[in-house]
């Protein structure tokens, strides 16, 4: 072979290694592309942890399009009950629907909100089968799932299980966070109802609330529904806090899927309340994966 040809492979061969041999620029974004156990939908950020109140309908609204539309490729799990449904109203009227998630199904495909009686066959008033529920189904899909939405019910949290709830939901989170490292989770402070009596709970739900953010706000995001529904305390009784007027189920603004509550002992979100309420839980959600 002439000294021309012997050149000719050596120039290819140099050319074809770094074409494909050679090794990926690195990644200087400071993005977390789910490299531990979670390898699901699009990429997410460091994230913003924190609590996210009524100031998060109008940060939510001042996002541009762009970046509000990143989080609907992330597969976030959001189950819940009642409650939840009108939060999930509420995102659809903001664009942003989420697509059901029942029973054995698949973390994948962006948004996914289910409730418990279809994904586990839990009522209302049994917070430990919620918990039992939601880490099944996370564990489940633990190299997809990136995002954590745990709600709990407006029966759940009562004065006499606030203290095993705080136990439970804790140790829910550990064991999450243990399994899959770069999990992301948005805490619900617990819904509130109308009537502030000792029997109806609210006060039990805000101390739960208080130690959500006590504890989460340093890692996760925490969406303070009670603070929404409540509008800051404004709506209250002897110091404790309920759903106002105006963001209840009312004949005035009555739930698409919940109608009318019947006492006082309810606490559904009307339909015109839920859009607003429910971009404050989108803020969170973008928080988390920002």
């Amino acid at each position: 072979m002439s000294r021309f040809l012997i050149l000719l492979v050596l120039v290819f061969l140099s050319v074809s290694f770094f074409q494909c041999g050679g090794d990926p620029e690195p990644d200087n974004s400071g993005n977390n592309t789910n490299n531990g156990s979670n390898t699901g939908g699009g990429t997410l950020g460091k994230g913003q942890p924190g609590v996210v109140g009524l100031a998060g309908v109008e940060a939510w609204d001042k996002l541009a399009a762009s970046e509000k539309d990143r989080i609907k490729n992330w597969n976030a799990l959001f189950l819940h009950q009642s409650v939840g449904q009108d939060l999930e109203e509420g995102c659809k009227a903001n664009g942003f629907p989420f697509d059901y998630y029942g029973p054995n199904d698949k973390t994948d495909g962006g948004l996914r909100g289910g409730i418990f009686v279809d994904v586990g066959g839990i009522a209302n008033g049994n917070p430990s089968e919620k918990i039992r529920v939601f880490r099944e189904n996370a564990t489940r899909n633990k190299d997809l799932l990136q995002i954590a939405i745990f709600k709990f019910g407006y029966a759940d949290v009562m004065d006499d299980n606030f203290e095993k709830v705080k136990t439970e939901y804790k140790a829910f989170v550990d064991a999450l966070r243990a399994q899959s490292p770069t999990l992301r989770f948005v805490h619900v402070t617990p819904p509130l109802v109308y009537s502030t009596t000792s029997f109806e709970g609210n006060a039990a739900k805000m101390k739960v609330g208080q130690w959500m953010k006590d504890t989460f706000k340093n890692t996760d995001v925490i969406f303070d529904l009670q603070e929404l529904e409540s509008n800051n305390g404004v709506c209250q009784q002897n110091n404790v806090w309920r759903i106002c007027t105006e963001n209840r189920n009312t004949a005035s603004d009555p739930s698409d899927v919940n109608g009318i509550d019947s006492s006082d002992g309810q606490g559904h979100i009307g339909k015109k309340a839920g859009q607003r309420i429910s971009k404050a839980l989108l803020m969170s959600i973008y928080n988390a994966g920002k």
